[in-house]
């Protein structure tokens, strides 16, 4: 996978921060000289070396799987869980503030917007909790003035060595999925996305009756997570016998109601496991089969 942007021929770059109220995210402008852009850039080129080195094809992002601390993953542009982030990338006539840093303690996050000559935008977030690390309330920073040690009166911020994602016009790229996770809103964005999901899954296997599993996972987040992921996947080839089959080996409840299948609320969450292929029966000795839940899953390619 490339970037959808030219590093080396970069006619703008922008910098700005974000606020966080805990519900939304504002984010401004704010003016930098030439090192700081400069350096910002260089934060970006890092970035993207490091998710190289990582992975040269990454893994899509599930909101269901249990991601490491660093790991190049990605999301398409078209996916509405990165919205308010995408929203940023693509933001015209941002505000200006020159005075955002004199309240650094509300800023959540800062960020890169660099255009090259062809006019394509690339964005690099981070969160800001080195960017915060510096403040003269909390250190004794000192620097050389005429030979002579002198305390930093001054406010002091520091860049960190790389952004915890970039996003360009196709996809967002994520090396850091947690901070991903807390600056996109995940938790609220896929817990608002549960009617859908539940919509487009009834719709893919329509010989399941699962009404009452959006209700269930519209206050819980785990099951609506599983429902996330299973919305991304293949559904359409999904067979009714295998799925009760597997149901039945793994533990989970289905009756059949006027020809559908339904599903006992006490194990919505296990159906919803099996549906996300993450409930598996080990059959080497045929004489004990054992069923196991998959914490993380990756699919094998042949």
């Amino acid at each position: 996978m490339n970037l959808n942007f030219d590093s080396n021929n970069v006619t703008v770059t922008e910098f700005g921060v974000g606020y966080d109220d805990g519900e939304h995210s504002k984010f401004v402008l704010v003016p930098v000289d030439e090192a700081v852009q400069a350096a910002l850039q260089k934060m970006a080129e890092t970035t993207w070396h490091t998710m190289r080195q990582n992975a040269e094809e990454p893994l899509q992002y599930e909101p269901s799987e249990k991601h490491a601390g660093t790991e190049y993953l990605y999301m398409a542009a078209s996916n509405q869980m990165g919205a308010s982030l995408f929203d940023l990338h693509k933001a015209e006539n941002l505000l200006i503030e020159t005075e955002a840093l004199k309240d650094p303690q509300q800023i959540s996050s800062y960020f890169v917007r660099m255009t090259d000559r062809q006019e394509r935008r690339l964005t690099g977030l981070r969160r800001a909790s080195q960017f915060k690390g510096l403040l003269k309330k909390k250190n004794r920073l000192m620097r050389v003035i005429d030979d002579a040690l002198q305390i930093v009166e001054e406010e002091v911020f520091r860049l960190d060595d790389d952004f915890d994602l970039l996003i360009d016009s196709e996809n967002l790229h994520i090396l850091r999925p947690s901070a991903f996770e807390a600056m996109g809103k995940l938790k609220k964005a896929i817990l608002d996305a549960v009617p859908m999901n539940v919509n487009h899954i009834q719709q893919s296997i329509p010989f399941l009756d699962i009404a009452n599993i959006g209700s269930y996972a519209s206050r819980r987040s785990r099951a609506a997570q599983c429902l996330a992921s299973i919305r991304s996947q293949n559904l359409e080839g999904i067979d009714r016998s295998a799925l009760q089959a597997l149901c039945k080996k793994t533990g989970v409840e289905l009756k059949a109601n006027n020809g559908k299948l339904t599903v006992n609320e006490r194990h919505i969450l296990d159906f919803l496991e099996v549906l996300d292929r993450r409930r598996f029966v080990d059959e080497l000795d045929p004489k004990t089969p054992e069923s196991y839940r998959a914490a993380s899953r990756h699919k094998i390619v042949s």
